[in-house]
């Protein structure tokens, strides 16, 4: 009978909150306990905001047992009536129908039911679940599958002398409440229910099933927090260019901070970013989840036929409509005013202006697809998700570059001390995430071309033009192991330009200058081969100098003036953090959620793992290839090596006609 009450408890507590909010999120197989990880996939998830108080907690947003289930249709408004001209017969007085209560208080009162339930005295004592929990001792294998937190989970049971975490003087602990209650809405953390199975405490009938159960609510828990701290993918699986270091909280330490706290909402809070950008998307998303479901409208101009001047065609006052040409509402003839609006756009779009109405033309007048609210709500889930990879502590100085966005900014004690432009990676060849240190500024920088582009784009060319490393300024030397290095010397025309930013990092990428100024006018500016280069460098470069430098530091202008062919190195005193970051979802600084292309297909990765068989093992690095990591590792050491000492090694052959 309790089971059944339960159960008729949880589906009224699902019924009311699938009325009071629309739930987007990634379906979620069912959790499994063990499973042997798939081979690597390769590049190819707001918490509520609960404060230190005690509160009566948020109104779930789900249940685990439906979390996957679609959302109710909201009601649609009822048409209104017209006003009757001529008197109408006398009907039958209609049915009062009586208004339906709030959505608020539905769920309001489904919560308070829910607590009520979680209230009720449990099957078995404190004393009979401690006995079962010490007979079961080590064997939480079955309940418990990640080693770390099992032999935590162990190590904690035995220091309270097996006496149960959740469970206390025959009833649930307020912290198992909030436990469950928090578990049971994690969409407002950007996560699963699913994931986090809780269990059915008030229907367990025994002291071995209460213990099982109270194993499995802390295992629940140590994954929650777990993911709330590093995320629910780890970063391996969705490119292999990432290095933010490892900050995933211990277990034991996970146990102590939970099973006891005062508040506990507040307790798993603290495993969640800390950062004002993390923070600003968790709010949104709770806004975009609470307010009504709104569709972007479809004023869009479809694609058809060719438009010639002259011609008629249904299209056209669509056209004019957008472009801002006045003419009669009906006129449905491509006229002159029209043509020379439609050669401008073109124009402007590097379009040829021919005049003549195409799909891609039509295509630049319509601009980017409108972001509905549901690709709002998932690309906010996938940006909160790469928020937790980032470390904790940024740095009281730091660069943050956001590639979807182009941008670069200088923090200091949490302010924006200046931004500028910056050009990244190609889809091809994308700049990597990481975080490390900047330790030198260098104004005439010699060029040493990384092996992935001689092999990759010099040499090809070579076979057929040899005189190409002429042409480019490059030099070709033996060094003195025999091996061969090519290197562009400062100076104009340097691929790095007058200055370079250098952060070492396994990657060998940086920040710097660039002699192609243009490449700063497009708004999409995905260009290189994966360092960044950054619009006003010289500026960069005084502002860095002065945040890292003790006494007088050169200035933008005085910067300039050191352009030439000697090389000169500012070793930094202080070492500001640089994070290379992907936010194609941000809010900015008036409050507004901003939404980029998503150029390394990062969102699109991260959902696709989390709607396959990939989910189950998504928190878990892909294995690793040992022989071919060994043999990477070796050879990228041999040219860390070499690159220190500016003997870029070249394996290959190939350019030993040169010295012929």
């Amino acid at each position: 009978m309790r089971k059944q009450s339960f159960d008729r408890l949880l589906a009224s507590t699902i019924l009311a909150v699938i009325a009071a909010t629309p739930v987007v999120s990634i379906a979620a197989p069912e959790r499994i306990i063990s499973v042997s990880p798939p081979p690597p996939s390769i590049n190819g998830q707001a918490p509520r905001r609960r404060e230190a108080a005690p509160v009566p907690p948020q109104p779930i947003n789900t249940a685990p047992s439906m979390q996957r289930a679609t959302p109710a249709p909201l009601p649609e408004p009822r048409a209104q009536v017209p006003a009757q001209i001529a008197p109408a017969p006398v009907a039958a007085p209609e049915p009062v129908v009586q208004a339906p209560a709030p959505a608020s208080t539905e769920a309001d009162n489904a919560v308070a039911e829910l607590k009520s339930a979680l209230d009720k005295p449990l099957a078995a004592s404190d004393a009979q679940i401690t006995e079962k929990l010490r007979a079961m001792g080590k064997q939480m294998s079955r309940m418990i599958d990640r080693e770390p937190e099992r032999k935590a989970a162990e190590a904690f049971y035995a220091s309270r002398a097996f006496a149960p975490v959740w469970i206390r003087d025959g009833q649930l602990t307020p912290q198992a409440k909030a436990a469950i209650m928090r578990l049971k809405n994690a969409t407002a953390d950007a996560l699963d229910a699913p994931d986090y199975p809780v269990p059915d405490f008030v229907s367990l009938s025994s002291a071995e099933a209460l213990a099982e159960g109270d194993i499995k609510l802390t295992n629940s828990v140590l994954t929650y927090a777990r993911h709330l701290a590093v995320g629910r993918v780890a970063p391996m699986r969705v490119l292999a260019e990432v290095d933010y270091g490892n900050h995933t909280p211990e277990p034991s330490d996970i146990l102590k901070k939970t099973a006891d706290a005062r508040d506990f909402d507040a307790a798993l809070d603290s495993f969640n970013p800390p950062h004002d950008g993390f923070r600003a998307l968790k709010a949104k998303l709770a806004e975009l989840r609470a307010g009504p479901r709104a569709e972007a409208p479809d004023d869009r101009i479809a694609d058809g036929r060719r438009i010639e001047p002259g011609e008629k065609d249904a299209r056209v006052p669509a056209i004019r409509h957008k472009l801002g040409v006045k003419s009669k509402t009906d006129d449905l003839v491509y006229d002159k005013a029209l043509w020379n609006a439609i050669r401008n756009v073109q124009a402007r779009a590097d379009i040829k202006p021919t005049g003549v109405i195409d799909n891609k033309t039509i295509a630049t007048i319509n601009g980017p697809k409108p972001v509905t609210q549901s690709v709002q709500i998932e690309r906010i889930v996938t940006n909160m998700e790469r928020w937790r990879w980032l470390p904790r502590d940024l740095g009281k100085t730091y660069v943050m570059v956001n590639i979807p966005d182009y941008t670069l900014k200088v923090v200091q004690d949490n302010r924006i001390q200046w931004r500028t432009k910056i050009v990244a990676g190609k889809p091809q060849t994308p700049s990597p995430l990481l975080t490390a240190q900047m330790q030198e500024v260098i104004v005439n920088p010699s060029w040493y071309v990384p092996q992935s582009i001689i092999q990759n784009e010099l040499l090809p060319q070579y076979a057929s033009d040899p005189q190409i490393f002429d042409r480019m300024g490059l030099e070709v030397k033996r060094g003195p192991d025999g091996h061969i290095n090519v290197v562009q010397p400062p100076g104009a025309a340097n691929a790095l330009g007058r200055i370079k930013f250098a952060f070492p990092n396994k990657f060998q990428v940086y920040l710097h200058d660039t002699p192609e100024k243009r490449l700063f006018a497009p708004e999409k500016r995905a260009f290189s081969h994966g360092c960044m280069r950054v619009e006003n460098p010289t500026k960069f470069g005084e502002v860095m100098l002065s945040l890292a430098m003790s006494g007088p530091t050169p200035t933008s202008g005085q910067i300039d003036q050191m352009f030439g062919h000697e090389e000169k190195n500012y070793k930094l005193q202080q070492r500001p953090m640089v994070h290379l970051t992907y936010q194609s979802a941000y809010v900015d600084d008036s409050g507004k959620l901003i939404v980029r292309d998503d150029v390394y297909g990062y969102d699109a990765r991260i959902k696709a793992i989390m709607s396959t068989d990939e989910r189950r093992v998504a928190d878990v690095a892909p294995p690793k290839d040992v022989k071919r990591d060994a043999a990477s590792e070796k050879s990228n050491q041999e040219i860390l090596s070499r690159v220190e000492r500016r003997e870029v090694q070249n394996p290959f052959a190939f350019f030993e006609r040169i010295f012929r």
